[in-house]
């Protein structure tokens, strides 16, 4: 297996060659649930789902349904769901846990598993001790060789069960080669592991007990990325191509290969992200991209497209100050591009459609490159959490129609900001909110917020 211990160039990247028609691209979440459903009505051979997390809410229970009737129509049949440790383990924020009770998705685990003979599996993989330092943010469903990546989860929201939905990216790959390479990443760096354990099962571990074996699986995971073998790289190509890249703990492979990509655009640059806090490898080369005439598009949730949003007639809670935050350092952005901004340079779009939530994540650079990932590009996503992406290479526009496809859905719910004052300063929010902002900013505990939030 090749490690990257040293910096390679975007070029030397390792690719798979892919035919156009392998790729479909998804614009709603009506439809990734509909083709999810589907495929793993039809699976032959295996099933790999990562997220980070399977809710107990009707639309798990759906999935959930789907995998056992897939599991009794074709017992050979490989299944493998992972979700984050802790995030399964807990409640929903703000709910008070039973003492002596399994909390959370695991108790559902547990009990629809102890219903269904446990053929099926559930993995908690724990990136880090705690949640707050680190989860398991992998994305990627592989269903025999069709690879289906997208930021979402498996919950109401992201699968639009009922009404509201929260806008991801779905693609739809299918290549083998492809899909082998991330079971076989999935297979030998996590699910060999002994840090990672059945959550479907009764006695879990405690993760006190588990704390050696922790810190070896995320020490392990800074090392390895996925094995392309025998591929050419992206310098040699001249056909569509996809790489897979994973990435943990601070200056990782993605990482660079993110901040290499920026870098790399000659025209112009388009990025995706729910919630506006590059790190500042990020913040540098986008800086650097305006410096060089590169044209800089940034598509960001509205405040009240946020899924921590809280209206103001609702119940207060802490939580429900990140939005505020995110815009407080989107208008201080803003501010400072204000004559990029006038000069449409920099143009600065915010998604908001009703009361449903965006969740996008990604990268277009000029015409050669697309980025799907899960990594929110922010300090958290840069240091603490387990991440990986795809990137495509395009350099004979065979994915141009799609691509702009999907640009076009996500742009129909956006408004371009022409000034800072379009966004509302810190005096316009509710009181509780701008207290607490007040209080946090006073004792620079925003800037540790901005970090791990």
């Amino acid at each position: 297996m090749r490690l990257f211990k040293s910096s390679p160039r975007l070029t030397e990247l390792p690719q798979i060659p892919v035919q156009a028609d392998a790729i479909r691209i998804l614009n709603s979440a009506t439809q990734f649930r509909q083709s999810l459903l589907e495929q793993i009505a039809q699976a032959k051979h295996r099933i790999y789902l990562c997220s980070l997390y399977l809710q107990h809410d009707e639309a798990g229970q759906v999935v959930l349904d789907a995998l056992y009737a897939a599991q009794r129509l074709n017992p050979a049949l490989q299944i493998h769901v992972l979700v984050d440790w802790h995030r399964a383990q807990r409640g929903l924020i703000g709910e008070q846990k039973i003492p002596g009770k399994v909390a959370g998705n695991a108790a559902w685990y547990q009990a629809q598993s102890a219903a269904h003979g446990g053929v099926i599996p559930i993995y908690g993989v724990p990136v880090q001790t705690r949640e707050l330092f680190g989860v398991f943010h992998l994305k990627g469903f592989v269903i025999d060789d069709t690879v289906t990546y997208s930021g979402a989860s498996i919950n109401n929201v992201y699968l639009q069960q009922f009404d509201k939905y929260r806008h991801d990216r779905y693609w739809l790959i299918e290549n083998a080669r492809l899909a082998n390479s991330m079971v076989d990443w999935v297979r030998r760096h996590v699910l060999s592991s002994a840090a990672v354990h059945r959550l479907d099962v009764a006695d879990i571990p405690r993760t006190k007990d588990l704390r050696v074996e922790m810190r070896g699986l995320r020490e392990h995971l800074k090392g390895v990325t996925y094995e392309l073998p025998g591929n050419q790289s992206i310098e040699d190509t001249h056909s569509l191509c996809v790489t897979s890249i994973s990435g943990l703990g601070k200056d990782n492979l993605l990482n660079r290969s993110l901040c290499q990509l920026l870098a790399a655009a000659q025209k112009q640059i388009t990025i995706c992200t729910p919630y506006f806090n590059f790190p500042r490898p990020v913040m540098r080369e986008v800086n650097r991209a305006l410096k060089r005439d590169v044209k800089v598009n940034i598509i960001v949730g509205d405040k009240t497209a946020n899924d921590f949003y809280i209206p103001p007639q609702q119940a207060y809670k802490a939580i429900g100050c990140l939005p505020y935050l995110y815009e407080v350092n989107l208008r201080r952005f803003v501010k400072k591009h204000q004559a990029e901004i006038s000069s449409a340079a920099l143009q600065v779009h915010l998604w908001k459609d009703g009361d449903n939530t965006y969740h996008l994540k990604g990268v277009w650079i000029d015409d050669l490159y697309t980025l799907v990932t899960g990594n929110n590009l922010n300090p958290r996503a840069f240091s603490l959490d387990l991440e990986n992406a795809l990137l495509f290479t395009d350099p004979s526009g065979e994915l141009t129609v799609q691509r702009q496809t999907e640009l076009n859905s996500i742009m129909q719910h956006t408004t371009r900001l022409q000034h800072y004052r379009d966004l509302e300063s810190l005096k316009d929010y509710p009181d509780k909110v701008r207290q607490l902002l007040q209080r946090l900013s006073r004792v620079r505990l925003d800037h540790l917020a901005y970090r791990v939030l």
